[in-house]
């Protein structure tokens, strides 16, 4: 049995691949590079000169059609239970169910099972998926 067909309808583009990292944490190490405003009085970086790392501005903001959307065209909803898979029925060439992490083994081969009546993408569907081993 093949999969869902994502309606797919519009070409997804990113504005910008490279992450915005915070200003002079390469030469600090101190300095964790998740990103964090400039804010001091001489900063070039918050001046915006010429030259200077960017940045983040509302114009690197995603096409509201593809925002949030994976490369295969879905959107992810995460799932806990089967009963979470109920909510992706009749949406199943929008969205894909992604399994949560802490959902046990057991747990996940049902809730695939299920996905796979209702024809909805699972995104880890092998996810703590154990072989037998031989004996």
């Amino acid at each position: 049995m093949t999969g869902p067909k994502p309606i797919k309808t519009i070409k997804i583009v990113k504005k910008r691949t490279k992450k915005f990292r915070r200003h002079q944490s390469d030469l600090f190490k101190r300095l964790s590079s998740s990103w964090r405003r400039p804010r001091g009085i001489d900063s070039r970086v918050r001046r915006k000169f010429k030259g200077t790392t960017r940045l983040p501005k509302i114009g690197y903001g995603s096409n509201t059609k593809t925002k949030f959307m994976s490369k295969d065209g879905f959107r992810r909803i995460n799932v806990r239970n089967v009963a979470d898979l109920e909510l992706l029925m009749m949406h199943n060439r929008k969205y894909s169910a992604e399994i949560c992490h802490n959902v046990s083994a057991k747990k996940r081969a049902l809730i695939v099972e299920r996905a796979n009546q209702l024809n909805i993408k699972v995104v880890n569907r092998n996810a703590k998926l154990r072989t037998e081993e031989l004996e």
